[in-house]
């Protein structure tokens, strides 16, 4: 399997790329989104891809982010949606957009994709409702990985022997976005 390319941009098109690397042109078909956000012609790009093989044939898929890569798989894994529909998708929106519209079962938007009709937005939704990460669950993730970076920080407080009343009120007021070392560095100026 072809996990991504690196290489130069030797062509654009509306469709597709081709990136040349080791001596090889490689076609990739991609997003207008991606084709967008891809380096000028002669310039280094790095490109995710997915090899799809069929009794169609075999195509190569570039993507400019994991994660529109694995919505792309997420899509073609719908039944009734092929890999030309899953790229009209993409281009129709970012990635955190179809999410948003997947997660708000809003099937009126999702109909925007060219050639998505309402049956075909509604079965998007059916089937891809759960199985796409959601804004609440990245934001929840985030939440988590904030409370894990304080309780590590505190726990090290408590190692070098300060009570917990001392952490606490050596914590108030600290970067919301820091991360463990800088807020041992903000308590530790504080107990100071």
């Amino acid at each position: 399997m072809i996990a991504f390319l690196e290489g130069i941009v030797a062509k654009k098109g509306r469709t597709s790329v081709v990136v040349q690397t080791g001596g090889i042109g490689y076609e990739l078909l991609m997003s207008e989104t991606s084709l967008d956000a891809l380096p000028l012609v002669g310039s280094e790009a790095h490109v995710v891809t997915y090899l799809s093989v069929t009794d169609a044939g075999i195509s190569l898929y570039g993507f400019m982010s994991v994660e529109e890569e694995q919505l792309f798989r997420s899509l073609i894994a719908v039944s009734g949606i092929g890999p030309k529909m899953a790229l009209a998708a993409l281009s129709t929106f970012t990635p955190q957009e179809l999410i948003s519209a997947v997660t708000a079962e809003d099937v009126k938007a999702i109909s925007r994709i060219p050639g998505v009709g309402k049956k075909t937005a509604s079965r998007m939704v059916l089937e891809l409702k759960g199985a796409l990460p959601s804004e609440d669950a990245s934001s929840e993730e985030g939440v988590q990985e904030e409370n894990q970076v304080l309780k590590n920080a505190q726990d090290a407080l408590l190692s070098m022997s300060f009570t917990k009343a001392e952490i606490e009120a050596a914590m108030s007021g600290a970067p919301a976005d820091a991360d463990e070392q800088a807020l041992l560095q903000y308590a530790l100026k504080r107990l100071g």
